[in-house]
């Protein structure tokens, strides 16, 4: 039995979807910048940035961890964490456990604008997103979205931390 042949042009549905989805990628990141700058002075990275050090235990990362969650060169990240810390919003300092690691650690500052910058970003991603889809597609979205991104990596994607237990 012949091995599947790769098709060499993407055509009918293939084309259709990819095509939806590619729009997608590239007009989505432009719209949660457009209103993070609008309304907290921050990129949509920034704001992972910050949001990621908020749930983080101690509010800390390390650079390197940090990175990884937001698919980050550490350079990237660097020139990112230098524009916020100018801000006061965070504050790097050696891993004492570590000195050949550098911790990123969200200030008091900077988790005060995670909160101001949340609800304006938390309503374009209803009104962008989340509001589009029934509840059934809303799940089907993110078991899509897990999909893909294992398939392009299987390793250090961030994930929202485990809801609280009722009563717990």
């Amino acid at each position: 039995m012949p091995a599947p042949r790769t098709p060499t042009t993407l055509v009918g549905d293939d084309l259709e979807t990819w095509a939806a989805l590619a729009t997608v990628l590239e007009w989505l990141p432009a719209a949660l910048d457009t209103q993070l700058q609008r309304d907290a002075q921050l990129t949509h990275f920034e704001y992972g940035v910050l949001y990621a050090l908020s749930t983080a235990p101690g509010r800390t990362l390390r650079m390197s961890v940090l990175a990884g969650y937001a698919n980050s060169t550490l350079s990237r990240l660097s020139r990112a964490a230098t524009r916020l810390e100018a801000k006061g919003w965070l504050r790097r300092t050696p891993d004492p456990e570590d000195g050949r690691y550098t911790l990123a650690l969200l200030t008091d500052l900077g988790r005060q604008k995670v909160d101001d910058a949340t609800p304006g970003h938390t309503e374009t991603v209803h009104r962008l997103v989340l509001d589009r889809l029934t509840q059934p597609q809303t799940r089907q979205l993110r078991e899509i979205s897990r999909r893909i991104a294992r398939a392009i990596r299987d390793d250090g994607a961030w994930s929202p931390p485990a809801a609280p237990t009722p009563g717990g």
